[in-house]
């Protein structure tokens, strides 16, 4: 029957495991990503804005 009610199994008992730890990979992902674009966009400023001096 479609309503009736059956046990969980060990594949919904392992989905809701890693649904109650978190996104752990995708938190590391992303920071790994903002860490390379800020050091990006430092390399650019250090090595191309600053050795052209002040705006005249």
């Amino acid at each position: 029957m479609i309503n009736s009610e059956h046990p969980a199994s060990a594949d919904e008992q392992a989905l809701d495991r890693a649904v109650a730890e978190g996104p752990h990979g995708a938190l590391t992902v992303a920071g790994i990503a903002t860490v390379i674009v800020v050091a990006l966009w430092l390399a650019f400023y250090l090595f191309v804005f600053l050795p052209r001096g002040a705006l005249q």
